[in-house]
């Protein structure tokens, strides 16, 4: 049996994975924030938009926390 990479998530999946709502996902998906795919009723996100908005709101730890 072949593996088969998802490359799609739908608005369900993509709030599992990152705990934004499927509203703000569909929200950033018609005004053209992120890449989308309308199949039938379902709206699929690429896996790389999903880590891309994730990537965008990342913030990296202070290196050295002084005075705390």
């Amino acid at each position: 049996m072949k593996n088969i990479e998802v490359k799609f998530v739908g608005v369900d999946g993509a709030e599992a994975r990152t705990g934004i709502s499927r509203w703000s996902w569909r929200r950033m998906a018609y005004s053209g924030r992120i890449a989308s795919s309308k199949v039938g009723k379902r709206l699929l996100l690429p896996l790389s938009e999903v880590d891309r908005i994730c990537a965008e709101g990342y913030r990296p730890a202070l290196a050295d926390q002084k005075g705390a």
